[in-house]
């Protein structure tokens, strides 16, 4: 009886905390100062919802309903109530919008050629057969994706989820290609436009849900809402008209994970002689941003995108790149995940979907992937963990510049591809005070339009850290970049260069989530 009595006692004590917890994430009115409710509920779930010391998850997670929130106290899926899904015709009629705002503007602003359509131009385009297109290598790679991702939102900022909101990407691009331009519908643009669209749409909105806060007002609302729209253009044309810029509301509204940013800046020094280790050579300004949303160690049931990174690098000057300020893109997001543990070891397989973006001195590249993927944390004490993660995946379509040899119209110097990859990428975190990455990059490639050959890339990547002070830290980072092209109608050309980069770390951690998983 005693034991029985221990036990509802203990139940009834869960219960009731749990409820409290929960309970306490709503701004009660006639109960004080609005900001500093919210103030007091963020602070007490960042107390009792952070990764415990040595751990990968909250301790206190067992005083959350799962079903509704994740470890850390946020909602799993937007609020239905408030994100109810909108009419289909508003998000289809919302692609036309967009699509119609990109024709106005390249006919009678840029005066494009392409921009002159007419009913005759789409029935052209409509009895003919897709070709391979020769737009810039950035266009098609950056620019193209980014139209995807107002396609995408245009559904997922209307309470439509991520499969749902695919098919608007697809359409959206689909009516782009036959009817918005009076050149032919191009594959890689109907392939590469909204698979990646939606993959970079989803990060978008992701990001922008953790900006967002509509339990809070006045500037932090102002900047808020500026901030998200900046991020999501879609999604902050949406809120205006909904009504939400301005709506208030006294709970949480939108699914969230914990994100960590890493800053750095610094020079980046480009040896001017190939397969030099180290050497003469310029030094450029460097910037690169990395965000790490979710936790990959934290046991739950995952939709797509619930963890993904997002890395971007810019160099000032153009001779370290073939063309532009960016170094390089790549990213990647999980679609399906299950947890395990094997001993001491915490594990996540997944099936995920990758993005990259590569433009260097020795080759463009520009891939879409999918593969499974593996990431492991073995604990080596308390403060000290061994990350890795490990893919292989299939390349469907990619971009890869041939460099000296122009394609057999003379109009782009890439070939279109498809291929595999393989990635590791392994860090020893020794807590604040220091780190060591090591990173490596493969992808074969065999053309599928273009000037005939394969091409071997490698990408080798290894790094240290050491903290100066709080959360800022002194790096080294030491590229190399191998290319070993094979193209039927020209010699083989290899290629190995090698850049250093110096600069200074600033790591913004989420209060709710320990570890530095990059």
């Amino acid at each position: 009886m005693k034991l029985l009595y221990t036990f509802c006692l203990s139940l009834l004590s869960v219960t009731l905390l749990q409820a409290q917890v929960i309970e306490q994430d709503t701004i009660k009115p006639g109960r004080g100062n609005r900001d500093a409710q919210l103030k007091n509920i963020k602070d007490r779930k960042a107390r009792l919802f952070t990764d415990s010391l040595g751990g990968t998850e909250p301790t206190n997670k067992v005083l959350l309903d799962t079903t509704l929130y994740n470890k850390y106290g946020d909602l799993l899926h937007d609020d239905p109530e408030y994100n109810f899904r909108q009419p289909l015709w508003k998000p289809a009629a919302q692609v036309i919008g967009v699509n119609l705002a990109f024709m106005g503007f390249n006919r009678y602003v840029a005066k494009a050629d392409y921009a002159y359509v007419s009913p005759a131009t789409w029935k052209h385009n409509l009895r003919s057969e897709p070709e391979w297109d020769t737009d810039e290598f950035g266009i098609n790679f950056i620019g193209h994706p980014y139209q995807g991702t107002l396609y995408f939102n245009a559904a997922r900022s209307q309470g439509y989820n991520y499969w749902q909101s695919l098919p608007f990407a697809v359409g959206g691009s689909a009516t782009w290609e036959y009817f918005g331009e009076n050149t032919l519908p191009s594959y890689n643009d109907l392939i590469y436009t909204p698979i990646n669209g939606a993959a970079l749409g989803e990060i978008l909105y992701r990001l922008s849900s953790n900006i967002l806060d509509d339990r809070t007002t006045g500037r932090e609302r102002v900047i808020r809402e500026v901030a998200a729209g900046v991020i999501n253009p879609i999604r902050g044309l949406n809120r205006l008209l909904q009504g939400k810029t301005s709506q208030v509301t006294n709970k949480e509204v939108y699914e969230k994970e914990p994100i960590n940013i890493t800053l750095f800046a610094g020079v980046h020094r480009i040896n001017t002689k190939q397969d030099d280790v180290f050497g003469s050579g310029g030094n450029k300004a460097m910037f690169n941003v990395q965000l790490d949303y979710g936790n990959p160690f934290e046991d739950q049931k995952r939709k797509p995108f619930d963890l993904f990174r997002l890395r971007a690098e810019f160099s000032h000057g153009g001779g370290d790149t073939i063309s532009g300020i960016i170094n390089n893109i790549t990213g990647y997001g999980i679609l399906f995940g299950r947890n395990s543990t094997v001993g001491k070891v915490d594990v996540l397989t997944g099936l995920f979907q990758y993005y990259d973006y590569w433009n260097t001195r020795n080759f463009d590249l520009g891939a879409l992937g999918f593969g499974p993927g593996l990431f492991t944390r073995l604990p080596l004490s308390k403060q000290v963990n061994l990350y890795t993660n490990a893919h292989v995946g299939v390349i469907p379509l990619a971009g890869n510049s041939t460099r000296f040899a122009p394609d057999e119209n003379g109009l782009r110097d890439y070939v279109y591809t498809t291929g595999l990859h393989g990635k590791i990428e392994s860090t020893l975190s020794l807590g604040r005070h220091a780190s060591a990455s090591f990173v490596y990059y493969h992808y074969l490639l065999k053309t599928i339009e273009g000037l005939e050959g394969t091409n071997s890339i490698g990408i080798v990547r290894p790094r240290v850290t050491v903290q100066l002070f709080k959360n800022v830290s002194l790096g080294y980072e030491h590229f190399g970049y191998t290319t070993n092209r094979k193209l039927e109608q020209y010699a083989t050309q290899r290629s190995t260069i090698t850049d250093q980069k110096i600069f200074l770390q600033l790591f913004l951690e989420d209060r709710q989530r320990r570890g530095r998983y990059n």
